[in-house]
């Protein structure tokens, strides 16, 4: 075997030849591991299948050309991430029967036999397929010759490095091993070349995708390629095959040196050198992994782009998909929320309405969101739970998701992302933090009026204009968003344009205040604020710093038109009197009682969740949603009306 490894091959097919024969069961003492089947007793013999392991030629020869699955290149992936692939035989477990050759030098003959095929190999690739092909390709123009290259890629070039530079080097080791006994040193000089493969990694995918596509689309593409793999040399193995070879190689090179190193003597002088030669080779799987990692997401980002339309200001290849999904839209206008597909990225989020007709692109980009400037928070709202609000410079988001478990996956990786665009900033951040609390927060925000989309408020939160409190009718007065602070204003105070720089300064419908907030215009007379009446009281306000606040059923002719649902407050600045509002939103009560001097009294027994308030011939009947929640209300309506106020003793806050 030794004899054979040392002849002066004459050509490709007969290198081949040597080394196809010494696969077969008697030819050799010892045969290869990684390329055979076959294994001594005592050694862990390999797996029968997968992506590491090639037939013998009898078993190609009667099976027929075969085609490599593109699931490869991902099993590749996962066995460089592991550790646990590279266990080999232990020290004196495959001693070669009738030899006393020590062990390390049979490995490295091992490595110089496998290197004499894989150069023969990359001969075939190099000097045979694509010298053929662009031959082809410039005789008959039936393929582009760019096609050609780009299927190949790089294969010159590490042909050239291993015939020219690394089998020469370990052919004259093993020459001088009498001498010289090592090749810890020669490896450590040539292994920063190995990472040249990362680029054919890279491009493995996309070169298989051509071949697969070329072959099928051009009759003479198919013919030269046919030819060639049905010649002695290629031994009935396919051109796939054969490419995989350069993407199988350097995990290769890394078990066969790991073998050699636990087979050193602890005394040997090559184990420090041999060591570092594992470690370079190691760093260098680990190169070709990060490549496969690159080349996985560029093909994502692609197809998410291509999902998108690939429109030009979105594609861009240093973007990193974070996260995608469906969600619901939270409506300011409609009843029910509507289906909407957001794409998070590292730098921007896309809010994505799906294609009805879904021919090429299958979703439509409605907002692009930056994440420098997005903020993220979890919204309580019982009637859309898991519900969740997105705010950025270009637009506020209400969006719920279908569990808790999701909106809180949402959450997190958009505050991922948020907090990895600041630790880039941190020293611009720095730069606005301040040790005055909340205080500072509340001016950040004010000062932040038109630099970001407003959440607005939704419609059927209200029933009147928040700024003159006159209620909405659906011909005469309706319902109007100021586009700076997100109220529900009527047309007559929101009758102002004002520049908002998150729209790119467009002039914008705003409501009074923010008018005068943005431009610094003093209002005409006519247009001040009338002097506040005793019902203009905000539901909001009076809701945060309320002693009980809920909805409650107005029952009976008592309450008119007012409706029979209605959002009742005792506001904590005021507890003696109880305030109706049509809508939770709304900047005036529709309704005022004095609570003082009222007995509260349960309503029929038919429904426990009845209450009434009675005083001189003034009867007023409420339904709360539950038993609870009445026993709660009659408690604050008993101390209201004994004249309690909230600087007593005993002071508890019975709101929601």
């Amino acid at each position: 075997m030794e004899g054979a490894s040392k002849e002066k091959l004459s050509s490709v097919s007969n290198l081949v030849t040597v080394f196809e024969n010494s696969r077969t069961p008697g030819a050799a003492s010892r045969v290869h591991g990684l390329e055979a089947g076959h294994h001594h007793p005592g050694c862990r013999p390999p797996s029968p299948t997968g992506p590491w392991d090639k037939p013998t030629v009898e078993e190609a020869v009667e099976s027929g050309p075969r085609t490599v699955s593109r699931r490869y290149l991902s099993s590749l992936k996962n066995k460089l991430s592991s550790r646990d692939w590279r266990k080999s035989c232990q020290a004196r477990t495959c001693p070669s029967p009738g030899t006393q050759e020590p062990e390390e030098k049979r490995i490295v003959q091992e490595l110089l036999e496998t290197e004499q095929a894989y150069v023969a190999r990359l001969h075939l690739l190099d000097q045979v397929f694509f010298q053929e092909l662009l031959k082809e390709a410039r005789s008959s123009k039936a393929f582009p010759e760019d096609v050609v290259r780009l299927i190949f890629s790089n294969t010159s070039s590490i042909y050239q490095f291993h015939a020219q530079f690394f089998l020469p080097e370990l052919q004259r080791r093993l020459d001088d091993w009498t001498t010289t006994p090592r090749i810890g040193d020669v490896i450590q000089k040539l292994a920063p070349f190995l990472k040249m493969y990362s680029e054919y990694v890279k491009n493995f995918e996309r070169a298989a995708e051509l071949l697969a596509t070329w072959t099928d689309k051009s009759p003479p593409f198919q013919e030269v390629i046919t030819r060639i793999q049905s010649s002695e040399a290629s031994g009935s193995l396919t051109l796939q095959h054969h490419m995989l070879e350069p993407v199988q190689r350097i995990p290769r090179y890394e078990l066969l040196l790991k073998e050699y190193v636990q087979k050193l003597p602890a005394q040997a002088p090559d184990l420090a050198d041999a060591q570092k030669a594992l470690d370079m080779i190691f760093s260098a799987a680990q190169h070709s992994n990060a490549a496969i990692t690159e080349m996985e997401r560029l093909q994502e980002l692609w197809e998410v782009y291509q999902r998108l339309g690939l429109e030009d200001d979105i594609v861009d290849p240093s973007n990193t998909l974070l996260r995608e999904g469906p969600v619901l839209k939270i409506s300011f206008r409609r009843i029910g929320p509507m289906e909407r597909y957001l794409f998070l990225f590292n730098n921007m989020l896309l809010y994505c309405v799906p294609r009805v007709i879904q021919v090429g692109a299958q979703f439509q980009v409605r907002t692009r969101i930056d994440v420098a400037s997005m903020k993220v928070r979890e919204l309580t709202d019982a009637e859309f739970p898991h519900s969740f609000l997105v705010s950025g410079k270009q637009r506020t988001l209400e969006l719920r998701a279908r569990s808790q478990e999701e909106m809180i996956s949402w959450l997190q990786a958009c505050q991922a992302a948020i907090d990895q665009i600041e630790k880039r900033n941190e020293t611009f951040k720095a730069a606005f933090q301040s040790p005055e609390g909340d205080t500072q927060e509340q001016e950040l925000q004010s000062e932040e009026l038109g630099l970001r989309a407003p959440q607005w408020v939704r419609d059927k939160m209200v029933t009147m204009c928040m700024c003159c409190q006159e209620p909405f009718n659906a011909l005469m007065r309706r319902r109007h968003h100021c586009r700076a602070c997100g109220y529900v204003v009527c047309a007559r105070c929101s009758d102002y344009r004002a520049e908002l720089k998150y729209d790119d300064n467009r002039p914008n419908r705003v409501c009074l205040d923010c008018y005068t907030f943005l431009t610094g215009n003093m209002l005409p007379e006519d247009k001040e604020d009338k002097r506040r009446g005793i019902l203009e009281k905000g539901a909001a306000a009076g809701s945060e710093q309320s002693l009980m606040c809920s909805f409650l059923q107005l029952l009976g002719d008592k309450w008119g038109k007012s409706g029979s649902r209605g959002w009742c407050v005792i506001p904590r600045d005021d507890p003696l009197v109880l305030y109706a509002y049509a809508a939770p939103q709304d900047m005036r009560a529709h309704t005022s009682i004095p609570l003082l001097g009222y007995q509260v009294t349960t309503g029929p027994q038919a429904d426990p969740r009845v209450f009434q308030l009675q005083q001189s011939g003034q009867l007023y009947t409420f339904k709360a949603e539950t038993e609870e929640l009445k026993d709660r209300w009659v408690k604050a309506m008993e101390r209201a009306a004994s004249g309690w106020s909230p600087g007593e003793p005993n002071d508890r806050d019975l709101s929601d």
